[in-house]
């Protein structure tokens, strides 16, 4: 008979075990699965990249991020080359995409992460009438040359107050010194224009500015800074839109990790 009680408390004591376990297992809580990111040179760029387009507004004034990103990233590999100025961190972006009635050069501080200025741009005359649809590397061709600049040396010419450009792109903008394409203030670049022709007036092939920005536009870029004028081209191609050559090089410059630490960050989220 002991036995039979015995066993019986056995299994009542087995039966609780399972229920205590089970009540255990339902009421503790499983712990979410965390996931590891790493930071990267390129993750830590396309974040450097977003934030200043955010923080200069950019898309309010119409500048399309894409375009944004093409330039910057030009920008820090002529950076990297050591071929810019070291006293600013001026960015000038030209966008042929967009038609000849819209403000379509905008000229960005990195440094500040501001917009500098937004205003109108000529093309070539033979590089389209209201948009640029043709482009070319050749003398006397009076279209616009796509691609990355370097501003230069300022003098005075037929326009008045103007602006050397060297273009950086092999095939595309190479010759601009040698056709004479600059930064100018032109009377057909203007609103007045636009209303009786219904687009801009056209230049010989370079970027010309309303003459009455023109010295604030050459004052704010003169001297080695980076002018990009886009264009959706599938044939173009530029040893400067390298981007993780721009961005190696920014996450020194922008300082948020140290690069030796890069490979063994990570971040949970």
């Amino acid at each position: 008979m002991m036995k039979y009680l015995f066993g019986g408390a056995s299994l009542i004591t087995i039966s609780l075990a399972f229920t205590m376990v089970d009540r255990e297992s339902v009421s503790t809580p499983i712990a979410p699965a965390t996931s590891v990111v790493k930071l990267t040179p390129d993750s830590i760029y396309n974040r450097h990249v977003t934030e200043l387009y955010k923080s200069a507004h950019l898309a309010e004034s119409g500048l399309p991020e894409s375009v944004f990103e093409k330039a910057v990233t030009g920008f820090y590999n002529l950076k990297k080359s050591g071929q810019l100025s070291a006293h600013k961190d001026i960015l000038t972006i030209a966008d042929f995409d967009q038609s000849s009635t819209k403000k379509r050069l905008w000229i960005i501080d990195l440094d500040q992460k501001k917009l500098v200025l937004n205003t109108w741009v000529a093309h070539g005359q033979r590089s389209g009438n209201d948009k640029a649809t043709r482009f070319s590397n050749t003398n006397e061709s009076f279209q616009s040359s796509i691609g990355f600049y370097l501003t230069a040396e300022v003098y005075r010419g037929q326009h008045g107050k103007s602006l050397r450009l060297d273009g950086m792109d092999e095939g595309f903008n190479s010759n601009a010194r040698k056709r004479s394409i600059v930064v100018h203030g032109a009377d057909y670049v203007s609103q007045g224009t636009i209303n009786a022709l219904g687009r801009l007036g056209r230049s010989q092939g370079c970027p010309a500015v309303p003459p009455e920005l023109a010295n604030q536009v050459i004052n704010s870029i003169e001297g080695g800074t980076v002018l990009f004028i886009n264009v959706s081209d599938p044939y173009y191609t530029s040893r400067y839109l390298n981007t993780h050559v721009a961005a190696m090089y920014a996450t020194n410059d922008i300082g948020s990790v140290p690069q030796t630490e890069l490979a063994d960050t990570a971040l949970s989220i």
